[in-house]
């Protein structure tokens, strides 16, 4: 048996009844991100070194405000933050304009424009199995109080929630539940993370591909069965000097239009992630692939000595966008229900490897998008020559004479990649079936 996680979106029946007690723990989780990212600012200032979770968790765990939730609810918040804290550290090494995770605090105006005042806003609450039970035939939840917001602090309290989830869906196994504040609504929401156990699917065949995750494309797919793809990554490259530019604009990144741009942004990028990581599957599955190897992403982030590559000041913006990790937890989940396997490979010399001779040479890859390899007279997509090495799952070897991968290896597929565009409502489609819209 093969053990999943499903999210479900349900819409709260009684939520005049419980909007008080969720807007409460909402603002509790705010400041207890806020408290938690100013300790962690003063540990990176005083020591050049960012606190982990448990650091959090240890330091935190008496203060006030990590009792306005449940244990697990607060522990959640500052997993996030040290995740955070992890990325941005992650970025500066690359873009020193990076900031770090910033305060949770909206500012509100009056019908003329003017700050009225500020206040937390309604940061998203989680609560794990020991904050929840689930009453499955009459589809409610309760959910347990922080400390500080019962009446009673020695009693057994909740916030019982009445939900209704899209026909056809049934709620069991209920692992975590996420109270999420919809901004255009002006109301809340549950995400209903379920465990579900189905059949271990049978792979679909014995072929292999390797992905190969960059700038410019941002994935180049390469099948044994002689085929290859590529994904640009124009939509996403788009949209990241879009939205900052508008959000620009905005007089201030506090009032109503910032967010709306902000979770726009990121609705999108998720919509590209899903959509491309799915139409990689589902090409799989036609030609037979039981396996995929990806690129390790050290090898996107960092050069052969560990250090931070230097992409540019706009490749660097684009690449740290696009979260390829992001992007590859996806693709391993949506393959593993289909029993197709995922498995990260070395990165190390695919690019400047001729993957039809073996032959290492940084000059061989003489454009972004072209590699020729004289000793064989071949030229065919520099990208599309990576994946195939990653597929190839290349190893390293100490000997000067370069390895022999076997068989007659025609380079006209390598050459010729089938090119593949995001299109909003569609997903990916053909180059010359998406028409170009602006966001």
């Amino acid at each position: 048996m093969l053990e999943i996680h499903r999210t479900h979106r349900a819409k709260i029946l009684n939520h005049s009844q419980v909007e008080d007690p969720l807007d409460r723990h909402g603002w509790s989780a705010s400041k207890l991100w806020n408290v938690a990212n100013y300790h962690s600012r003063q540990k990176w200032d005083d020591t050049g070194e960012i606190p982990d979770h448990s650091d959090l968790k240890d330091e935190l765990k008496g203060h006030s405000k990590y009792k306005g939730l449940h244990s697990q609810s607060s522990q959640r918040v500052l997993e996030e933050l040290a995740e955070s804290f992890n990325s941005w550290y992650e970025k500066r090494k690359s873009d020193n304009r990076a900031n770090p995770p910033g305060y949770r605090k909206k500012n509100y105006y009056d019908d003329h424009g003017n700050r009225v005042h500020e206040e937390h806003p309604r940061s998203t609450v989680t609560w794990k199995q020991n904050g929840i039970k689930h009453d499955t035939k009459n589809n409610r939840v309760r959910l347990s109080k922080g400390a500080n917001h019962k009446e009673h602090p020695k009693a057994w309290e909740y916030i019982l929630v009445e939900y209704e989830t899209r026909p056809g869906v049934t709620v069991e196994n209920l692992q975590q539940v996420r109270a999420v504040y919809d901004k255009a609504k002006r109301r809340w929401e549950l995400h209903l993370v379920c465990k579900d156990e189905i059949e271990t699917p049978t792979a679909p065949g014995n072929e292999t591909a390797g992905i190969d995750l960059g700038i410019c494309n941002f994935a180049a797919v390469a099948y044994s069965t002689e085929q290859a793809d590529l994904y640009p990554g124009n939509r996403l490259k788009q949209d990241g000097y879009y939205f900052p530019k508008e959000i620009a604009k905005c007089d201030d990144s506090g009032g109503k239009e910032a967010p709306r741009l902000h979770a726009k942004w990121s609705e999108r990028r998720t919509h590209f992630f899903h959509s491309l990581a799915k139409h990689i599957v589902e090409t799989c599955i036609e030609r037979g692939v039981g396996r995929i190897n990806i690129g390790k992403l050290g090898g996107v982030r960092e050069d052969d000595n560990g250090e931070a590559k230097n992409w540019g000041r706009h490749g660097n913006l684009d690449l740290h966008g696009w979260a390829f990790d992001r992007f590859s937890n996806i693709l391993e989940y949506k393959a593993k229900v289909e029993g197709v396997e995922v498995v990260e490979v070395s990165e190390r010399d695919t690019s400047k490897t001729c993957c039809v001779c073996g032959r290492e040479d940084e000059s061989q890859r003489v454009e972004r998008g072209l590699y020729v390899c004289e000793p064989c007279d071949a030229a065919f997509n520099a990208d599309v020559n990576g994946a195939e090495n990653i597929r190839l799952e290349l190893k390293q070897s100490n000997s000067e004479s370069a390895p022999d991968l076997g068989g007659d290896r025609s380079t006209g597929w390598l050459a010729q990649p089938k090119v593949y565009l995001h299109d909003l409502s569609r997903g990916f489609q053909p180059r010359t079936e998406v028409v170009d819209c602006k966001p």
